[in-house]
C-alpha cells in the first residue's frame, strides 16, 4: 500500500516535513516527488506547505487505488479517471463514512490532472489521460449584488472529469445551537470556539496562535474600547490580517494563560524536567500544541454530542454572516461604510467575490440571525468558562 512519510530535518534542497510518497514496496514515487517539490520551492510559484500537503494527500489516494487494482499509473487513460471519480459519487470516505462531497472529487481529480499534465512534457507519460472542453456558464445560477463586476467570459475550458457542483450556502449557527456546542467543549476548546466565533478564525489561525500575540487587558475599559486588535502571523495565503476579539474574550483568555495552561505547565515539568513548553497559546492536557486534525476531531465531537450538523468551519461562517448583518445595520446610520468590503478585510479574503455569499445568507436567515448577533454582541459571548 502506498504511504506518505515528512522529509526529515537536514534532508538537502528539501523542506522539513515535505510528504514523500512511498510505493508499497517503499520506494520513493520519483514523478510525484518531483511534482510536489516544483510546487513547493520553484520561485514565483510556490505554494504554501498545506497547499502541497493537500495535493500529496490527493496523489496518495490516487497512485494507492492504482497500486491495489495493479495498474500503471504511467498508463492511465481518462476512463480509470473516471472510474476513480465514480467510485467516490457512489461509495462513502472509508475515513469519514460520510459520502464525498463534490467539490472534494473535484478537488482530487484537478489534483490528479494537473500531475498529468506537468508530467507529460517531461517525458513521464505519452500522452495526457483527460480532455478539456468549452463550457457555457449558464445564467440559471442566481446573480449576486456583485455580478456586475465579473468580468469572466460566459464560455470556460473546463475538464471533462469533473462533476457538476451544486451551490450550497454557509449558515450561521443559532443562538441556541451556539449555546449547546459551547457546553459540549472543555477548555481550552471551548475557548477556542469563542475566538473562532467572534473573530472568523481558521483552524490553522488557532492552532498558531502564540502567548506573545495575546494582548494585555488588564486596566482597559470594556466600555471605552470593547476589541481589541491582534495581527495574525499565519494566516491562508499568508495575506497580513488583523483579528478584533471582543475585550472581555481576551480577559478569559489572559486567566486562561496565566492560571489554567501555566498550572498545565507546572504540571508537565514536574513530571519531566525536561519539558520546555511551546510558545503556542493554546495546549492540550499533555502540555503539547493543539494540532488541527486533533482539533477537527474533537469539534466533530462536540457537533455530535450537541446534535447540531456541521463543523468548527462553520463558527467562522456564524461570524461572517453576523458581522455583516451587525455592519450592514451600523451603515443604515453611516453611509460611508461599506459591509461588504469591511467583513472582506476581516475574514482575509482575496476576492470580494468570495465574501458576497454571505449577502445571500444574511437576506435568507435574517431572523435567526439577528438571534445570534444578541448573543455574540449582546453579550458576546456568556462570563461563564
Amino acid at each position: 500500500m502506498a504511504m506518505i512519510i515528512p522529509a526529515a530535518k537536514g534532508q538537502t534542497g528539501i523542506p522539513a516535513g515535505f510528504p514523500i510518497l512511498m510505493s508499497g514496496r517503499m520506494e520513493i514515487i520519483e514523478a510525484a516527488f518531483a511534482h510536489l517539490l516544483e510546487l513547493a520551492t520553484v520561485p514565483g510559484r510556490s505554494h504554501s506547505s498545506d497547499t502541497v500537503r493537500t495535493y500529496a494527500e490527493h496523489l496518495y489516494d490516487w497512485f494507492d487505488s492504482l497500486e491495489q487494482s495493479g495498474l500503471d499509473w504511467r498508463l492511465v487513460d481518462e476512463e480509470m479517471i473516471a472510474a476513480y471519480r465514480n467510485r467516490m459519487l457512489e461509495q462513502p470516505s472509508p475515513h469519514t463514512g460520510r459520502p464525498y462531497a463534490r467539490s472534494t472529487i473535484n478537488d482530487r481529480i484537478r489534483s490528479i490532472c494537473r500531475f498529468y499534465n506537468w508530467a507529460h512534457p517531461r517525458g513521464w507519460v505519452m500522452h495526457l489521460p483527460f480532455r478539456m472542453i468549452d463550457l457555457r456558464i449558464t445564467s440559471g445560477r442566481k446573480q449576486s449584488l456583485l455580478a456586475h463586476t465579473n468580468t469572466r467570459s460566459a464560455v470556460t475550458n473546463a475538464n471533462i472529469l469533473t462533476v457538476a457542483e451544486f451551490e450550497k450556502l454557509p449558515r450561521a449557527l443559532r443562538a441556541d445551537q451556539l449555546a449547546r456546542l459551547f457546553n459540549h467543549l472543555s477548555m481550552p476548546y471551548r475557548l477556542m470556539a469563542e475566538w473562532a466565533v467572534c473573530t472568523g478564525m481558521r483552524r490553522m489561525e488557532l492552532c498558531a496562535l502564540t502567548v506573545a500575540q495575546l494582548p494585555e487587558s488588564k486596566g482597559i475599559d470594556a466600555a471605552d474600547h470593547p476589541l481589541i486588535g491582534v495581527p495574525l502571523a499565519i494566516t491562508k495565503g499568508g495575506r497580513p490580517r488583523t483579528i478584533y476579539p471582543p475585550i472581555r474574550l481576551v480577559d478569559r483568555t489572559n486567566w486562561y494563560a496565566g492560571e489554567e495552561r501555566a498550572a498545565l505547565v507546572r504540571a508537565q515539568q514536574r513530571k519531566s524536567p525536561a519539558y520546555a513548553p511551546r510558545e503556542f497559546l493554546f495546549l492540550n492536557r499533555h502540555g503539547g500544541a493543539v494540532t488541527r486534525a486533533h482539533l477537527s476531531a474533537v469539534f466533530a465531537a462536540a457537533f455530535e454530542a450537541a446534535k447540531i450538523d456541521g463543523s468548527l468551519h462553520w463558527l467562522r461562517h456564524t461570524f461572517a454572516t453576523t458581522m455583516l448583518a451587525r455592519l450592514q445595520q451600523i451603515a443604515a446610520g453611516k453611509p460611508e461604510i461599506n459591509p461588504l468590503k469591511v467583513l472582506q478585510i476581516l475574514l482575509g479574503h482575496s476576492s470580494i467575490q468570495t465574501t458576497s455569499i454571505y449577502l445571500r445568507c444574511v437576506d435568507l436567515h435574517h431572523r435567526e440571525i439577528a438571534e445570534s448577533i444578541e448573543y455574540l454582541y449582546g453579550e458576546v459571548i456568556p462570563d461563564a468558562v
